[in-house]
């Protein structure tokens, strides 16, 4: 399965047809969510997904009748999808939310499961149930059978992701190409094993300045005003900014790491529980060491390569010649090893050391899911 996100125009009158759709869409979440919640208060019982799309057809009110009913059926299921979630995090004693009602900023997508779209006029326009046709700017060729599509709105602008069933040709493997260790950071966002040292782009600190006006003003406005309203989405405006250079960034970077190693080493590192930091786990929220693994995986993929994690126990404690442990605290930024003498920066003797790993086979697990692009933004 693979994602295609494509930015849309709709007319003021469509926008507001798709922003009445999010708003029904919002309730009939809510009200379903209600319903299980007062049920099992009532007599211990639970309400199914299947009992509440039975009724759902014969209790339609005038606003859920103007919109496809597989997209109110596709509510429910997302409804479902929290408990189920919520239930298994109970068995395997994760933290998971349980299921919350939610507001109007943070229900900002709806899906059409099976049908009720297709693309017309040369796939420059979207037609779009009980919606019409929308403009779209179709940046790159669709492969595949169209499985799915949903309609994300991200602040003043709209897009759709349209999620493929494709036959992908894997690459086979270019033994020619090397095998590379990257050991990350803050200081450098990447250091590989042959020396090559990435800058951290710092995309939030850079903007820190401008964010921290926008925030400002934002707290100098009455709560519940037009006014605020207005301010509340500036300051969503530059988050967005930040999002999208660091993605940008991120993407540029894995592509050529794809391009030019066959097989990539990380570290499998507890990002979660290094961002309890409170010193560090705004430049380490900064930096997006998941997300650049997540991207160079599934490039890797098509490109016929390989990303492994290892275990980043010692990996900068040891030396990377002979192997000699030298503790270190995170102030120092340079390896010396007493036993062989050698002197290197401490990232490039860790990444030395997770290649190392990498290539004998020391992985915990080979990083291989299925393809996937901005699945993060295609599940909100």
């Amino acid at each position: 399965m693979k994602a295609y996100k494509y930015r849309i125009y709709p007319t003021p009158k469509q926008k507001q047809i798709m922003l009445n759709t999010l708003t029904t869409c919002r309730y009939l979440y809510n009200d379903a969510l209600a319903e299980r919640i007062e049920k099992y208060k009532q007599d211990k019982t639970s309400v199914s997904y299947v009992d509440q799309a039975n009724t759902l057809g014969d209790n339609k009110n005038e606003y859920q009748k103007q919109v496809h009913s597989q997209v109110l059926q596709d509510v429910l299921k997302r409804l479902d999808r929290s408990f189920k979630n919520f239930f298994d995090g109970l068995k395997k004693k994760k933290h998971v939310g349980f299921p919350r009602f939610k507001p109007d900023q943070r229900f900002s997508s709806f899906c059409y499961p099976q049908s009720g779209f297709r693309l017309t006029n040369d796939c420059r326009r979207i037609r779009l149930s009980k919606i019409g046709d929308v403009r779209l700017k179709y940046s790159r060729p669709v492969k595949g059978q169209i499985k799915t599509c949903r309609i994300i709105r991200d602040i003043d602008q709209w897009f759709v992701v349209l999620t493929c069933d494709t036959q992908i040709d894997i690459k086979k493997t270019d033994i020619s190409k090397p095998t590379i260790g990257i050991d990350v950071g803050i200081k450098s966002l990447a250091t590989l094993s042959d020396g090559t040292v990435i800058d951290n782009p710092r995309t939030l600190v850079n903007s820190q300045k401008k964010l921290s006006r926008t925030q400002r003003w934002l707290s100098r406005k009455v709560k519940g005003s037009n006014n605020r309203n207005k301010q509340r989405i500036e300051v969503a405006k530059v988050h967005r900014k930040i999002r999208r250079q660091r993605e940008d960034f991120l993407h540029k970077l894995s592509t050529q790491l794809v391009q030019k190693y066959g097989c990539i080493v990380f570290e499998d590192l507890n990002i979660s529980g290094m961002l309890k930091n409170h010193c560090l786990a705004k430049h380490i929220a900064d930096a997006s060491w998941n997300k650049l693994i997540q991207l160079t995986t599934y490039k890797a993929e098509c490109a016929g390569g390989s990303v492994k994690l290892v275990n980043p126990r010692y990996t900068s404690q040891n030396c990377s010649r002979c192997g000699e442990r030298v503790p270190k605290t995170l102030a120092d930024r340079t390896h010396v090893c007493p036993k062989c003498g050698l002197i290197m920066d401490r990232d490039k003797n860790a990444a030395i050391n997770i290649c190392t790993a990498g290539s004998a086979g020391n992985t915990l697990v080979e990083f291989r899911p299925l393809l996937t692009e901005h699945r993060r933004q295609v599940g909100t």
